[in-house]
């Protein structure tokens, strides 16, 4: 097994905190601009923006480090375009529409759990309980703010879109590790640019109307940074420290998202939401140290 060096440790773990953080303030930052914006519109900006940035990354600071798409490849990436790059975006777009940005931050940790089950179930991998108690202490957080968060009953709608933004990432996530052989940047490209455009499409399809061009191109660089430059980032740590550590780094991006989301977003404080964040950081914990985690 080879051993990371210290700077390559240090180059890699600030790679991953920045990815996370990144990732972590693009859902407070849509909250911040979603109140004039069709969640279909903004999902859309979000991922042409993503697609474009990453697009041009690829194309003059990344090299290839992955095979080309091949024939028998196009069914999972359609399937990763549809859910991950349509359907999910969409869903969180309309779920922040009622609930905190802070909430819907903490709620996205339940794509480890959707992801780890849909894993299990469908694709054979292994489960233990360590796993099991982890998705349980994530799942019982995510039904304390669906039920009691910042919002009230109002935000019980939002709360269940989000969760189905994590149902469609967790579906995603699958199908994208049957191509993982597939250059990354090259996959994110082409998702963002496909589901970007087929989003803004069927936004105008339902009647939406474009936002400000200061509101568009900030959606786009939200889109850009928290989606594109975020798994670049996200690519970089990875060839440094390894999977599990990244992940370890990449873990905090739903506590991130909470904290900026009450801290600058003024966001109101509760006991469910504090309670909740509490059982879902314990639950990340137990995946993170499960045995073989580290390796």
């Amino acid at each position: 097994m080879t051993e990371f060096k210290l700077g390559d440790v240090k180059r890699g773990g600030l790679f991953a905190l920045l990815s996370a953080l990144l990732f972590g303030a693009s859902t407070p930052a849509a909250k911040a601009i979603i109140g004039g914006v069709h969640p279909l519109m903004l999902a859309g900006l979000l991922y042409l923006g993503s697609g474009c940035g990453v697009a041009i990354i690829r194309l003059t600071i990344l090299k290839q480090a992955g095979a080309k798409l091949k024939l028998a490849d196009l069914p999972w990436l359609a399937a990763t375009v549809l859910f991950g790059g349509a359907l999910g975006p969409a869903l969180l777009m309309y779920g922040l529409g009622s609930t905190s940005g802070s909430a819907a931050s903490l709620l996205l940790t339940l794509e480890g759990v959707f992801t780890a089950v849909i894993a299990w179930v469908a694709f054979k991998e292994p489960f233990n309980r360590r796993i099991g108690w982890g998705m349980l202490a994530i799942f019982v957080g995510a039904v304390i703010l669906a039920m009691r968060g910042p919002g009230g009953h109002a935000a019980f709608t939002g709360a269940l879109a989000v969760a189905g933004a994590c149902l469609c990432w967790a579906i995603d996530n699958n199908c994208t590790s049957k191509i993982s052989h597939v250059d990354a940047p090259t996959l994110t490209s082409i998702k963002g640019l496909v589901a970007g455009v087929a989003n803004l499409a069927l936004a105008f399809l339902v009647g939406a109307h474009m936002p400000s061009v200061a509101t568009a191109g900030l959606g786009m660089i939200i889109g850009l940074l928290g989606y594109g430059a975020s798994l670049v980032l996200f690519v970089f740590a990875l060839r440094e420290i390894g999977a599990a550590r990244t992940g370890a780094y990449y873990s905090t991006a739903p506590f991130i998202g909470a904290l900026i989301g009450l801290l600058l977003l003024h966001e109101p404080w509760s006991i469910a939401l504090i309670l909740a964040g509490a059982l879902m950081a314990v639950g990340v914990w137990l995946h993170l140290t499960e045995p073989g985690a580290e390796a």
